[in-house]
């Protein structure tokens, strides 16, 4: 079922956010390719991640690859000071020091996922499809939930998962 919809990624309430966090029990994957705007707009993002895995949350990041042919071909359609390669280094520079006080967190590199970010929390999903030349935070979103199997939940996880299994590892 799809819950609401937003035009924006930035229309999407910090507050949805929060709550699907705070209420996730088994499972949070970040499939953005920076994934950026979580360590901005999400208060002790680190902490609340901690806080999850020592609760046996599976927490899980797929990043897009600094260093592709992708990456740099974004940046030259963005044309934006903050580029695609720096804010991707901020979040693998979040996910070190989260590493390092949590080695459970999982991190992959991928550049396959340039064009629709999934973060899963548990049975419900915050799907964004990136448009032509938009930033993330352009990008329409919508809230999928869960209602049972073979729906467009299943579809979106079953895209993060492929995707996830041929993604390189980001620690050894």
């Amino acid at each position: 079922m799809i819950r609401p919809r937003y035009p924006y990624r930035s229309a999407c309430p910090r507050s949805l956010w929060s709550d699907l966090l705070a209420s996730a029990k088994r499972n949070l994957t970040f499939a953005g390719y920076t994934n950026y705007f979580l360590w901005l707009e999400q208060a002790n993002l680190r902490g609340h991640l901690r806080r999850k895995v020592d609760q046996g949350v599976c927490v899980r990041f797929l990043v897009g690859d600094p260093d592709s042919e992708v990456t740099r071909r974004r940046e030259q359609i963005e044309q934006v000071p903050l580029t695609v390669t720096t804010r991707i280094r901020v979040t693998l520079d979040e996910l070190e020091r989260l590493r390092a006080d949590t080695p459970a967190v999982e991190a992959r590199l991928s550049d396959r996922h340039i064009a629709t970010s999934v973060f899963v929390f548990d049975d419900d999903m915050i799907v964004s499809v990136h448009l032509a030349d938009l930033l993330g935070h352009d990008s329409p979103t919508l809230h999928i939930r869960r209602h049972g199997p073979g729906g467009l939940y299943d579809r979106f996880a079953g895209h993060v998962d492929h995707l996830w299994a041929q993604a390189r590892t980001l620690w050894p």
